[in-house]
């Protein structure tokens, strides 16, 4: 059984704290989560159907003895998340919605492999007329993960992570500057979907949980070119920008070391961020 820590500083919760077999359970699942969306990105194209991309995923993961996780978790009816433009989160996968020229899209997997959960989510851009300010909107939300990656390390506080992301997406460049989501935080992970800690894209240095070796989370911030507030729609699961400016979101699993943290969900054919070659 795993030693647990209570997140007295946040939510009260157990923390599980992972070992050896746990870590290496993480990077199998992770790696196929990670496949899954290497062997999806040909298939983002001007056209092509979100319904269609949703059965090539999870046709990919079982015939790699994986389990799609959000199939018909809390009634959820899909193999994966697939949000366009102001869709913030937890587009539900169609064969009346086609991706158009110049739409940016998030792919969200979660794949259950010898009953351990990798969850890992990238955004692409369909076609080659993206506009500059989604084109933007990408490369700085890709740069928040990448800084809160970077302050996970043992000793530090979820406050640090938050705190890196949102000073990352916050930032006014050349007169544009963008906003944290606060509806939607990232989550312990490993023989469970979601388990503790939770955990914030926005925060204050030194504040919340310490983090420790052997806690396993992701980060997947969500970031609106607008303002952050948000709202679901009448389906239960589709989340929009209230004012329907476009939102992105990177996510990665990662594992607190001695060290630092390691990443469970790297692309292994390099494929971390649009555009995509090859």
């Amino acid at each position: 059984m795993n030693d647990v820590i209570i997140d007295q500083a946040g939510t009260g919760k157990a923390v599980p704290l992972y070992g050896p077999e746990g870590f290496e359970g993480m990077r199998r699942a992770g790696r196929l989560a990670a496949l899954t969306l290497d062997f999806i990105t040909p298939h983002v194209r001007p056209g092509v159907s979100t319904g269609e991309l949703d059965r090539l995923i999870e046709q990919f993961m079982r015939e790699h003895d994986g389990v799609p996780a959000t199939l018909g978790y809390r009634g959820y009816p899909k193999s994966s998340c697939i949000s366009i433009n102001h869709v913030v989160n937890h587009g539900i996968p169609d064969e009346k919605k086609r991706l158009k020229e110049g739409d940016i899209v998030n792919i969200d997997v979660t794949v259950i492999l010898d009953g351990w959960y990798g969850d890992t989510s990238r955004m692409y851009w369909v076609g080659k007329k993206v506009p500059v300010k989604a084109r933007l909107l990408c490369e700085r939300t890709f740069e928040s993960l990448w800084a809160g990656i970077r302050a996970a390390r043992p000793g530090a506080t979820l406050g640090d992570v938050g705190h890196a992301i949102q000073q990352v997406a916050e930032e006014r460049r050349n007169g544009v500057a963008f906003s944290v989501v606060r509806d939607f935080v990232g989550h312990g992970i490993g023989r469970l979907f979601h388990d503790a800690p939770e955990v914030k894209h926005y925060g204050r240095p030194g504040e919340g949980l310490v983090l420790a070796p052997g806690m396993i989370f992701t980060i997947e911030p969500m970031i609106n070119a607008g303002t952050w507030e948000v709202k679901i729609l009448d389906d239960g699961w589709t989340t929009v920008t209230k004012d329907r400016e476009p939102s992105a979101q990177f996510e990665h699993t990662i594992g607190i070391t001695g060290e630092g943290c390691e990443i469970f969900t790297l692309s292994p054919a390099g494929l971390e961020k649009p555009p995509y070659k090859g």
